[in-house]
């Protein structure tokens, strides 16, 4: 169903992948403790992990932007690469799995030298203006007021700031400068579907809304489309969503580390201040959400990470109509009595009086309750 959960078949397709991935990592027995080094700090593991998932449980950063916790391994970024004693070369920690014995570097000279030039070039292909800019702080109160342009150069006319995984990567590796020739490479921004704009300009091909389009979702509405210098995330024949079979759940938007994807309702906000977890009033599902305010009004609506029922998914409705249905100026906020064909606002107590007078006159097989499944909770 457009904008549901996954359906039947495509959770069968998600145990299938996990059990999959279960049989590739090879669990050793539980009575088998794993023990590993990771820049000097003894780690003991219960099950096969990744380093990066190691490194991240114990508290050791390692830059990534293609890795995410519900998606399977990518090593396409390649910032998250280590040094293993006794290994040749970097591999990155996001593919590669931790092994009985294994000692683990990931903040040497070389590694974070390696990493700038790999970000660098990354940065070649997205604007890195703002990214670099040596005056960067100094611009934050305005940079909400300026993003009403066409084309984002810099992260002050970027729908994502503040938002973005990338600017936080920046930061953590001191990035200063960009010695490769920038590329701009003059991509439409599709603007023709609800919700959310793409922009690949601001794409770094991480992959990401790829993978949980086609790993979560079982959608497959995207894919990586052309090769080389060419290849961009895109649709079958370049059709809009509305036309590929897009269930506007948002996956890609919340996955994406950058301003590619960007919800369209936050594209004028400045970041909450607030986030308050909830469930869903639209269906009896129960989805879990996480609700972004800002001076008591809501900005967004997401799928909680740890629901027990939606898994960190939800659907069109809990996604994206949130907002527009808490602030509708529709939406009727007190007791209201039909008087000479008007509606009348009157107390709480008028309004249950009102009923309970209509109601006297019926008994017994008179009465009957209608319910329904979509009735919120």
């Amino acid at each position: 169903m457009l904008g549901g959960l996954p359906s039947k078949s495509q959770c069968c397709i998600q145990v299938y992948r996990q059990e999959k991935r279960q049989n590739y990592q090879k669990v050793q027995p539980k009575e088998q403790k794993m023990k590993i080094i990771i820049d000097g700090k003894r780690i003991e593991l219960d099950d096969k992990k990744t380093i990066l998932e190691a490194a991240r449980e114990n508290g050791i950063s390692i830059p990534s932007l293609c890795d995410h916790q519900r998606l399977s391994p990518f090593a396409g970024c390649r910032l998250c690469i280590v040094q293993i004693k006794g290994r040749k070369g970097y591999p990155p920690s996001c593919s590669t799995y931790a092994e009985d014995g294994m000692e683990v570097k990931t903040k040497t000279p070389s590694l974070q030298r390696l990493r700038r030039e790999i970000l660098e070039l990354i940065l070649s292909e997205h604007p890195n203006a703002c990214l670099i800019c040596t005056e960067k702080e100094n611009c934050d109160e305005f940079k909400s007021t300026i993003r009403k342009v066409g084309e984002t150069t810099g992260c002050v006319l970027c729908p994502n700031n503040g938002r973005c995984e990338l600017q936080d990567v920046v930061d953590a590796l001191k990035v200063e400068r960009v010695r490769f020739p920038s590329v701009y490479r003059e991509l439409e921004i599709k603007k023709e579907d609800p919700f959310f704009d793409r922009n690949y300009n601001l794409c770094i091909l991480c992959g990401r809304c790829v993978r949980v389009c086609h790993e979560v979702r079982g959608a497959s509405t995207l894919s990586f489309t052309y090769r080389g210098s060419q290849a961009v995330v895109g649709t079958v024949l370049d059709r809009p969503h509305l036309e590929s079979g897009c269930q506007f759940c948002g996956a890609c938007v919340d996955v994406c580390p950058t301003g590619a994807l960007s919800e369209r309702a936050l594209k004028y906000e400045s970041l909450a201040d607030d986030t308050a977890a909830t469930i869903c009033p639209l269906c009896s599902m129960g989805c879990k959400l996480e609700v972004e305010s800002k001076d008591g009004r809501i900005l967004s609506s997401k799928p909680a990470p740890e629901g027990a029922v939606n898994r960190g998914q939800v659907c069109v409705k809990g996604r994206f109509m949130i907002k527009n249905l808490v602030h509708s100026p529709r939406r009727i906020l007190k007791p209201m009595i039909r008087k000479d064909k008007e509606l009348e606002e009157v107390t709480w107590d008028e309004a249950l009086d009102f009923v309970a007078c209509r109601l006297k006159k019926y008994k017994g097989k008179e009465v009957a309750l209608v319910a329904s499944s979509p009735e919120p909770h």
